[in-house]
């Protein structure tokens, strides 16, 4: 009896901590990138899942197995993931592969372009309003360090930018709008109903800021803080940002594609 009653115990808490481990919180996702250049190691966000699920799955697969970097530009991002690019021969341009699919975007004010950032390429808005993310080519970015008052004049130029494109787009429409009646007394008020709607409705929803958070580590890490809200940021590099420097650093043709290939030898997960 004394022989039973110890089986039933050492089951029981056998359960217990079987439950006990499959209910602890699990870790962060890390991915091991090993290239000819050197390793990178990547912790994926859980905020934005469909990112992550998709990037798993193509590691998982060794989608990435044999890729180049095929895109490089100092004090910006490195560029991979272009299926076309295993084997490929030293004067093919690349860039326009991807598996066929593209993914929802995930922009999120919280995940940013600092040094190390992992993001997801895309088409450009006038053919992908949505900024849809590309299914398989992502980007590390390098980025370069700045001063605030850099960062201020930077902010400046991007809303500018972000006011005379909504200015521009709207007044076009509104205008085509017209047709034959259009006069000089017509023009003049959808100029002034459209600066009134751009400046008082929509630039106040589409104001590009940094957070005192970004600002410090733009000037202090460095990275590409005009690219922000425009593509999905999905993980970030923890080891391995010497290899960025030193991809990022190599003698380029006029695509972009270094001299010298940069091959993914393998990807997985850690």
């Amino acid at each position: 009896m004394k022989k039973l009653f110890f089986s039933k115990i050492t089951i029981m808490l056998a359960v217990v901590l079987l439950i006990s481990s499959c209910t602890q919180k699990k870790g962060p996702t890390k991915v091991l990138i090993e290239t000819t250049a050197g390793n990178i190691t990547v912790i994926l966000f859980d905020d934005t899942p469909k990112h992550k699920a998709n990037f798993i799955k193509l590691v998982n697969e060794h989608y990435y197995d044999g890729l180049l970097f095929h895109r490089v530009i100092q004090n910006f991002m490195m560029q991979a993931g272009d299926p076309d690019s295993k084997n490929a021969a030293p004067a093919k341009v690349l860039g326009e592969g991807d598996p066929g699919y593209t993914i929802d975007a995930e922009i999120l004010p919280n995940h940013f372009h600092r040094k190390g950032a992992l993001a997801a390429a895309r088409n450009s808005d006038d053919v992908n309003p949505e900024k849809k993310s590309s299914g398989s080519q992502f980007y590390i970015v390098q980025g370069k360090k700045f001063t605030s008052q850099e960062l201020d004049n930077l902010i400046v130029k991007i809303n500018n930018s972000r006011k005379t494109a909504l200015f521009t787009n709207i007044l076009k429409g509104k205008l085509d709008s017209l047709g034959d009646n259009y006069s000089q007394e017509a023009f003049q008020k959808i100029l002034d109903q459209v600066k009134d709607s751009v400046e008082n409705v929509l630039m106040p929803k589409n104001t590009f800021s940094l957070t005192p958070e970004q600002r410090e580590e733009y000037i202090k890490e460095g990275g590409v803080p005009h690219l922000d809200g425009n593509y999905t940021v999905f993980g970030q590099v923890t080891d391995g940002f010497d290899i960025i420097d030193k991809i990022c650093g190599l003698e380029t043709d006029m695509n972009d594609r270094p001299k010298k290939d940069v091959v993914i030898l393998s990807m997985k997960i850690l």
